[in-house]
């Protein structure tokens, strides 16, 4: 089955027509998304959902394939766009099979297969696959710059007025790598609140969509009607997140998201993780890196000014994509 996201007006023979191929997942269809449309105004994003047993399999091509995201992709296949873009396993097996119908392809992750089933897999630095072709990324890509930074501050010009310093929060949620529960946000809390009665400022907190029912139970109980902006689900409507960012003076972000952390260093904010407890995995190795290059502090309960250079490697990885694949 295909959803499709946003439709290019180009026809599927135009050759600056690009999918960005993904089974859904947040993350995962921004990667890929970000990363079209930076390389062409006629992106197209495409959710698929396979059908077993090449659900099971991808990327892996068993018999049939060709049918295993239904037959209205099957027809499209027949004339692909110049570029396929995929992020995740599922979308690995989209990519390969637009790649055999002469579409040029690029796929975002470890698809846990050889890269040269791909003409290019771009992968984050913490992981340890490597090759010709293969272009290595910190962090993870995403569309913040300062075009998408300014437009969301003309969309929200409300937390222009805010008292400063403005200070983003921003919420992850468990994962296989850590924690992060209500002990967690209330430890965190605790050192917005006493940075806030010492030093003055506005706090906006975003939850997102791994924070847990109970974490956002903590954050509507501790901060509605106290803070500037509480965003926890989507019954409080459009989450204002791309304002919260683009207004921020500081960002606070639990280190648990990879994604939630890149995005917040691709900002001219200074950043500060806060991590309840030991990390394992990918967050911990992206949040020691940012460290070590001092784009990132820890929060230890306090939030001071530093000079801070953006990190958008969307920007590099869609250059070499163009070096290497032509345009």
């Amino acid at each position: 089955m295909i959803t499709y996201v946003e439709r290019a007006s180009a026809s599927d023979r135009d050759p600056g027509h690009v999918w960005a191929v993904s089974d859904g997942r947040a993350g995962n269809a921004r990667q890929a998304g970000a990363l079209a449309h930076w390389l062409s105004p006629r992106a197209e994003e495409l959710q698929l959902t396979p059908r077993a047993p090449w659900r099971w399999a991808s990327p892996h091509q068993l018999p049939g394939a060709r049918l295993a995201f239904g037959h209205e992709f099957a027809a499209r296949l027949s004339t692909p766009p110049a570029l396929v873009i995929g992020c995740g396993r599922q979308a690995a097996l989209a990519t390969r099979l637009a790649g055999a119908r002469g579409a040029r392809t690029v796929q975002i992750l470890d698809p846990r297969m050889p890269p040269r089933h791909w003409d290019l897999v771009v992968v984050p630095e913490h992981d340890m696959l490597r090759g010709e072709n293969v272009l290595v990324a910190r962090g993870s890509l995403h569309p913040v710059d300062d075009a998408w930074l300014a437009r969301a501050r003309a969309a929200y010009p409300q937390f222009g007025a805010l008292p400063g310093p403005r200070i983003a929060v921003l919420l992850g949620g468990d994962s296989r790598h850590g924690r992060f529960d209500v002990a967690a946000f209330a430890a965190l809390a605790d050192r917005l609140d006493a940075c806030v009665a010492r030093d003055g400022g506005s706090l906006l907190l975003t939850g997102s969509r791994r924070t847990s029912p109970a974490v956002r139970a903590a954050l509507r109980a501790r901060y509605a009607g106290r803070a500037a902006c509480v965003w926890a689900e989507a019954r409080d409507g459009e989450n204002p997140y791309a304002g919260i960012l683009a207004w921020a003076d500081r960002i606070v972000c639990s280190a648990d998201s990879v994604n939630m952390l890149s995005e917040a260093c691709a900002t001219r904010a200074p950043v500060f993780v806060f991590a309840p407890g030991p990390l394992d995995g990918a967050p911990q190795q992206f949040v020691d890196s940012m460290i070590a290059d001092r784009r990132v502090r820890r929060f230890e309960g306090a939030l001071p000014a530093f000079d801070v250079v953006p990190l958008r490697e969307t920007a590099r990885v869609a250059a070499e994509v163009r070096a290497r694949l032509g345009d």
